[in-house]
């Protein structure tokens, strides 16, 4: 029996196939669009059973290729630009594909664990898996609430088979370089240091100062261990995957430039001191994200809590130093 992952090759999709992998599952079938072929790289260390193209995969399904093959779908594939502007496509690919596998794995009784998203609540002060905190500010995010929605009514008429959703915060880790400009802030800041000696973040927006705007940074390792605690009891529902903390971007400069520093034998810096020696500099916020913009999210953990999920999370410091020392063993 395989498992089936989407979006395989992608960011978080590639770290569940290494855990799958890290437990002895290697009949794994990925799905995935290599066009952007550098994507490859993040499946090098694993091990699959089979790739098959997105555009291909659900034909197969409809043929019955996977008729009692499956143990479950893990579904990452989605487009996660936040910019894109093209409403048909990004609804076709992340709502309409996403419903047909629903309910596939309904009619055939397996476990569907799909990636939702943390923008769904918009510019709301309260990040509650409740429909009054829910207002997406673009395409993208609305294409994850309409889904949620879907979800909700299935459950609440009675699930066949668990589905379990995950509002992913911003989450950080390996295999995320072919994200490009969509690739985490730690991403980009480590890439800025090593390159410039300096790392550069946004001026004050929102009534926020300058790099004083708050997000729940969640490391992938921790993404990863939820949605595997949710596939081993076979649980559903539609959860915060966060850590219920949110921290400044200022936060994750210091503690980005901190691990290369300490990694070189250098001694850590304050926040003052990486701004007074200009290593912290802030370029102006850009008109086009004025509006459609997250200044502040904090996940409430709660329902996750409640769900049996009691591990710590990783904390910007300690989880972008492991990010770091990821990276600069990469680099070697």
């Amino acid at each position: 029996m395989a498992m089936i992952v989407t979006g395989g090759a992608g960011f978080i999709g590639a770290n569940l196939v290494k855990a799958l992998n890290a437990r002895g599952e290697t009949d794994v079938v990925v799905v995935d669009n290599l066009e952007r072929a550098d994507k490859f790289a993040n499946l090098a260390d694993c091990e699959i059973a089979d790739y098959i193209d997105k555009r291909d995969f659900l034909e197969l399904v409809a043929s019955g290729r996977y008729d009692a093959k499956v143990d479950a779908v893990l579904h990452q594939g989605a487009c996660s630009d936040t910019m894109q502007t093209d409403g048909r496509y990004m609804m076709d690919n992340n709502y309409r594909y996403s419903r047909v596998l629903l309910d596939w794995c309904q009619a055939h009784r397996v476990p569907f664990l799909y990636a939702s998203s943390a923008s769904v609540y918009g510019a709301g002060s309260v990040f509650r898996e409740s429909r009054e905190h829910e207002r997406p500010l673009n395409v993208y995010g609305y294409s994850k609430f309409l889904f949620d929605q879907v979800v909700r009514r299935r459950l609440g008429a009675g699930a066949i088979s668990p589905i379990a959703g995950f509002r992913y915060f911003n989450v950080y880790g390996p295999r995320e370089a072919h994200k490009g400009r969509m690739a985490s802030v730690a991403f980009h800041f480590f890439n800025q240091y090593r390159a410039e000696g300096r790392v550069r973040l946004f001026e004050g927006s929102a009534g926020y100062g300058p790099g004083e705007q708050v997000r729940d940074f969640v490391s992938v390792e921790d993404v990863v261990k939820v949605n595997l605690h949710f596939l081993d009891r076979g649980l559903s529902g539609i959860f915060n995957a966060g850590t219920g903390r949110g921290e400044t971007f200022n936060e994750v400069a210091r503690a980005t430039v901190n691990a290369v520093r300490e990694a070189a034998g250098e001694r850590p810096l304050t926040l003052d001191q990486l701004r007074g020696q200009g290593v912290i500099e802030y370029v102006a916020f850009p008109a086009q994200l004025v509006g459609k913009y997250q200044s502040y999210t904090q996940a409430d953990v709660g329902a996750l809590r409640k769900a049996g999920y009691d591990a710590p999370f990783l904390t910007v410091d300690r989880g972008v130093a492991r990010y770091v020392a990821e990276r600069l063993r990469e680099a070697q």
